[in-house]
């Protein structure tokens, strides 16, 4: 008998990724299952948002899960953009996804940082606070369709460009919803600040984007 080399594909470990991210929200939904459900229908009803933005605000086991299930799966997202449109050679590398996602874990989480340290130096921590939740919400919302648009990535429409595009409109819409909500509802404040608004967008919104656009080109 001739011994066989037994290979593993990409997907081994993309299934594995899927499969532990998928853990959070399950977990997430057993300990907190109305609330779970509130947040699933969150682009149509803003009860979630005028419940629980008063409330425990970010940090909170529900939301700290959601967040984790969403920034495993924007990891992945980007991993397929990056294996579609850049030259394959670049993505054989078993530490491009643990990068990534250490990339992706360190950039929100000093965007965060860096917002909540605006909230206090304009004494409006508790402001502050309530935005970013809103703001954090929507992206966290937005995981669950990169989730759908990463099984089908894997399994169905394979390194497809247009899952990728129509994740990415459906990505914007869900997190332009969460900006004119914000905007809505925060507008006098906004008014009273405008000019430090304004530093705040080029600084910690635009700035972060033109960036990252740098890098991936």
């Amino acid at each position: 008998m001739e011994p066989i080399a037994r290979t593993f594909s990409q997907n081994d470990w993309i299934t594995i990724t899927l499969i532990v991210s998928l853990l959070f929200p399950l977990i997430a939904k057993s300990f907190y299952y109305s609330r779970f459900f509130s947040f699933i229908i969150l682009p149509f009803n803003n009860k979630y948002i005028t419940m629980y933005t008063k409330k425990e605000k970010l940090f909170n086991w529900f939301h700290i899960l959601m967040s984790i299930f969403q920034i495993i799966n924007t990891t992945l997202f980007i991993f397929f953009i990056w294996r579609i449109y850049m030259p394959h050679a670049q993505v054989k590398n078993p530490f491009i996804f643990p990068l990534l996602l250490a990339g992706v874990f360190l950039f929100l989480s000093a965007k965060t940082m860096a917002q909540l340290f605006n909230g206090f130096i304009f004494n409006s921590y508790k402001t502050f606070n309530e935005l970013i939740f809103k703001k954090l919400t929507y992206l966290n919302y937005s995981g669950i369709i990169l989730f759908i648009a990463n099984v089908l990535l894997t399994y169905v429409f394979i390194d497809s460009r247009i899952v990728v595009s129509i994740a990415l409109i459906l990505f914007l819409v869900i997190n332009i919803i969460g900006w004119v909500t914000v905007l809505r509802n925060y507008q006098n404040f906004i008014s009273s600040y405008f000019f430090y608004f304004i530093l705040y967008l080029c600084a910690l919104e635009i700035a972060p984007l033109f960036i990252i656009g740098s890098f991936l080109k």
